[in-house]
């Protein structure tokens, strides 16, 4: 919001620092990259960081997002900087040490380990007061098997940051693995009470307790490791059950039984330990209860991870080899020598086994694909960044800060300085009151005395603040008002086709199908098959999205366990032939699968099956067994006349307000093309194909057409109802303009937020209404071919506006120009709507205020006016450094040799005088005059007999 209200932000590239960080850490690695930019070509005057460490914070975006081998390089250029400072250069050794531990892709392993050493030593020497970098070197000599130079390396860790978990959670590890149990304990103590929630520490002590024959120890420190844990391990909860179930029929032991080889966990907990240990020994962590009934749950630590992996991991018990050990167990008093000898055998390897899985999977909680180790590492030294600096000023903390939150959700390493923006810079002359009755020489006029500050340049108006999405609407709604059924119309004839009675229906429904139309008006949909297509392009490309084949109202995490609502896909690129490949063998694939189940064939050219269905819901270990990964063809664009004429000329049958361009199409005004929107894109399916929710670019309507064989289900939301589904987005921790994600129905409607659900036939024409949320899973084989239109009426083009807008606050591109588009409108059509008059009328005033006073901002400072012109099918202009639609007054370096546009407020930060900035002008202001006084409200003429006057409408001017 500091960003939209104050273009001209002195912080802008702090601000676009930490959002970028937020980006990162909920994962949306394309809006954090965005940011990333953006802070880089920020001035940095006052930034509160320097562009090298900029540049670190950018490399771990890399590697958070998988990109190692582009990490490491960005990390490796990092190093030959001259002026990097140690702290730096400690960190970026950290992070380039680490990923040559764990990341296979980067070479061979001896390689890797000898280059992981070396980066880790170097961030040592770099930052000798620092334990994490000597923490990590203990985690890489563990590996390798180098015991005593990881527990050196352990100590001086303890010695430097005591307070660190993981540390002591692999101390106790390494003192496990050369059997010395009392020191292990004792090391795993001072973890969980240095970290209550402490998973990989408490599996290891259940373990150790479980390798002791203290069952009932061992099962309470496995259920304290937390469900995050269990979740995470079959074999962990296997043995939990077979701990419980032992434990129900066990006797309550004796005061006076044997003596223990180890204290109990109450005993442990206050238990004075070796003189080695208790200078570093946590001093006041008041003991849990942790029998069953006293499970503490917590996120683990955000360090490294804390098990050490040994160096060859045991072999884990096949499912017999389990069977058997609990058979042996559970009659353990009845066995002969050689039965109790295999016993102890098989136990003994399964303890080894389930610690070995237990460090694995606290090392995956540590080292997940996001890089939330490194993450954090990189968090702090943003704080680092913050607090050294003296000339922020800061709030007083106080101890119910509504901004203070818990170590697992904070995102920026700690509380940060508060920035108080200083109030906005207004001219002290009385500043003019701007209306839409003004002509353009008074705009004009008005403008040289005192245009006002950018900020009322709005397109929605003096004054207006930024849109911002809307509350369910009350009041709730009952169940049947939650399932509506899809408004669906059928057309009999050609007659039909062209009636105003069908795009009224259109334009009255949030979604519509459109029944029988293609049949009525003769469309040949076989020029969209894939047969045609083939052809007549096989080498055109095709995008492709690999998915996860789901049911249309499941969407599940990549382990299978838990329903969510994020939708990965990963893309790629092929061609039009080896897609048909692909679609033509998914189809045959199971042609065979069904005549060797014996079931007759899918309904409508290969539905999912029932058996398919039922699958995808049975469970999660049936849905990782049967989980099977699917190519979407997507984005093939049929925008060149000269490749596709006999398709484009077909869809020309078409009703006017349904044709790909028509004088009544906002986008046909545009002037250039916009791929996707004014021209068409086609979609090849197989079964489970998903396009994700959303809602259409810049909220215009679209058009959709299944060309079959298959069937499409379809989802939609009333655009009323958007602000719900984005605050289940948030809920979820998704971006809902940058996300992918796959809304659950139930959900949905249990927020009060209705969904309407259809199935598209071949031949169905789908209307998505401007705003209507909406998303889309094939249940068949099949085409689609899809764009979008943009009627000419008040709320399509209110929506576009506004969304043009919210999209400035939420740095998000409108890839429609709408400023642009409206001066092409005013231009093309005479508009008999006052309402629309009334918002087109203003976003022109204001547009026309915002070229005055930029151009006159740059006269004042000696930039040079140059006028360029636009050519014909010219591709509208956006900035640079924020990606905003720069309209009339482009700002370029003068010596550039490919000229980059800026708008106002990014050339004024990149260089406060513009010095060394051209002004380059579009359009004469002349022209541009005459344009707005001539776009008045166009009254027609009532017809002498008329029964009824008819609503206004928007009248094309003729050719």
């Amino acid at each position: 919001m500091a960003l939209y209200v104050s273009p001209g932000f002195s912080r802008a590239a702090d601000a676009h620092l930490r959002l970028a960080l937020m980006f990162k850490a909920r994962r949306h690695w394309g809006a954090a990259a965005v940011h990333f930019r953006r802070a880089r070509l920020a001035p940095h005057q006052d930034a509160t960081f320097t562009r090298l460490e900029l540049s670190f914070h950018a490399a771990h975006l890399l590697e958070a997002r998988g990109l190692r081998k582009a990490a490491r390089d960005a990390y490796e250029r990092l190093l030959k900087e001259p002026q990097l400072s140690s702290t730096l250069k400690a960190d970026v050794c950290r992070q380039l040490g680490w990923m040559y531990h764990r990341c296979a892709s980067l070479g061979e392993p001896a390689a890797r380990a000898r280059a992981a050493i070396w980066c880790l030593q170097r961030a040592v020497v770099a930052e000798p007061e620092s334990g994490a970098g000597l923490y990590l070197l203990g985690r890489c000599f563990a590996a390798q098997g180098k015991v005593h130079d990881a527990f050196i390396a352990y100590r001086n860790s303890v010695e430097k940051s005591e307070g660190n978990a993981d540390t002591w959670c692999s101390i106790g590890v390494l003192y496990q693995q050369q059997n010395q149990p009392m020191d292990a304990l004792q090391a795993y103590i001072c973890a969980v009470q240095l970290d209550k929630g402490h998973s990989a520490a408490w599996t290891n002590l259940g373990s150790l307790y479980e390798s002791c024959s203290m069952a009932r120890d061992a099962f309470a420190c496995y259920n304290n490791g937390g469900a995050r844990a269990t979740l995470a391990s079959a074999p962990l909860r296997q043995r939990l059950a077979f701990l419980r179930a032992h434990l129900a029929h066990a006797p309550v032991p004796s005061v006076t039984g044997k003596r223990r080889s180890l204290p109990s966990i109450e005993e442990a907990w206050n238990l004075p330990i070796s003189a080695e240990m208790s200078s570093r020994a946590p001093k006041a962590a008041p003991p849990p209860y942790p029998g069953a009934g006293a499970s503490t749950t917590g996120a683990p630590a955000t360090g490294a991870g804390p098990a050490t992996p040994k160096r060859d991991e045991p072999t884990p018990l096949t499912h017999h080899q389990l069977q058997t050990l609990q058979y042996l167990q559970r009659n353990s008093h009845n066995l002969s020598p050689q039965q109790q000898a295999l016993m102890q055998q098989l136990l003994s390897q399964y303890r080894l086994s389930q610690a070995a899985r237990a460090r694995a999977v606290a090392k995956n909680e540590g080292n997940c694909a996001s890089g939330d180790s490194a993450e954090s590492l990189a968090e702090d030294l943003l704080k680092k960044f913050s607090d050294s600096q003296p000339d922020i000023k800061k709030e007083p903390t106080t101890t119910e800060s509504p901004l203070s939150v818990n170590s697992s959700d904070a995102v920026l390493g700690g509380r940060q300085p508060v920035v108080k923006l200083e109030p906005l810079k207004t001219d002290p002359l009385k500043p003019v009151s701007f209306h839409i009755g003004m002509s353009a020489k008074q705009i004009m006029d008005a403008c040289k005395d005192n245009a006002g500050p950018p900020t009322s340049w709005s397109v929605l108006g003096d004054g207006c603040g930024p849109p911002e999405p809307p509350g369910v609407p009350p009041p709730r709604l009952s169940a049947e008002q939650l399932a509506p059924p899809a408004p669906f119309v059928y057309v009999e004839s050609k007659r039909d086709a062209f009636s105003p009675q069908l795009q009224d229906f259109c334009l009255k429904h949030p979604i519509a199908v459109v029944r029988g139309l293609t049949a009525a008006l003769k469309l040949d949909l076989g020029l969209f098959s894939t047969k045609t297509l083939v052809e007549a392009w096989p080498d055109h490309a095709v995008e492709v999205r690999t998915q996860l084949m789901q049911s249309a109202d499941e969407n599940w995490d990549a382990s299978g366990r838990r329903r969510v609502w994020a939708c990965a896909s990963h893309r790629s690129h092929t061609t039009v032939r080896k897609y048909a490949q692909y679609q033509a063998g998914s189809f045959q694939d199971s042609l065979r699968e069904e005549r060797e189940r014996g079931a007759a064939p899918a309904h409508s050219a290969g539905a999912l099956s029932d058996s398919d269905g039922r699958e995808s819901g049975s469970g999660p270990a049936k849905r990782r067994r049967t989980a099977r990964m699917l190519r979407f063809g997507t984005n093939v664009d049929l925008s060149d006349e000269r490749k596709w004429r006999p398709q484009l000329t077909e869809l020309q049958k078409l009703p006017a307000f349904a044709r790909v361009a028509s004088a009544a199409n906002m986008l046909s005004h545009v002037g250039h093309v916009i791929l996707g929107m004014n021209t068409v894109q086609l979609y090849m399916k197989v079964p489970g194909s998903r396009t994700p929710g959303h809602q259409e670019n810049n909220n215009f309507c679209s058009i959709n057409i299944n060309i079959g064989p298959g069937d499409c289900e379809w989802f939609g939301v009333p655009d009323a109802y958007w602000g719900g589904v984005r605050e289940l987005c948030d809920r979820h921790g998704l971006s809902y303009l940058h996300g992918s994600w796959w809304p659950d129905p139930d959900e949905l409607r249990a927020h009060g937020v209705p969904v309407y659900r259809f199935t598209q036939r071949p031949g169905d024409l789908v209307w998505v209404n401007a705003g209507c949320v909406h998303w889309v899973q094939a249940t068949g084989w099949c085409n689609n071919i899809a764009w979008n239109v943009g009627p000419l009426t008040a709320r399509q083009y209110s929506l576009a506006l506004e969304r043009y807008e919210w999209n400035k606050v939420q740095n998000f591109k409108s890839i429609v120009p709408m400023v642009h588009l409206t001066w092409n409108l005013a231009r093309n059509i005479r508009v008999s709507d006052p309402r629309l008059h009334r918002a087109m009328r203003t976003c022109l005033l204001q547009t026309l205020r915002a070229a005055a006073g930029t151009l006159q901002t740059v006269r004042a400072r000696g930039v040079p006016v140059r006028f360029h012109g636009r050519a014909r099918g010219e591709a509208s202009h956006y900035c640079g450094a924020c990606e905003r639609e720069v309209w009339h007054a482009l700002l370029v370096r003068e010596h550039e040799r490919r000229h980059v546009v800026h708008c106002l407020a990014c050339a004024r930060r990149a260089s406060p005088t513009l010095q060394g900035f051209l002004c380059l002008e579009e359009h004469h202001v002349e022209e541009l005059s005459q344009v707005y006084d001539a776009f008045t409200l166009h009254r027609p003429a009532p017809p002498l007999h008329a029964p009824a006057a008819l609503p206004p409408t928007p009248t094309p001017t003729p050719d």
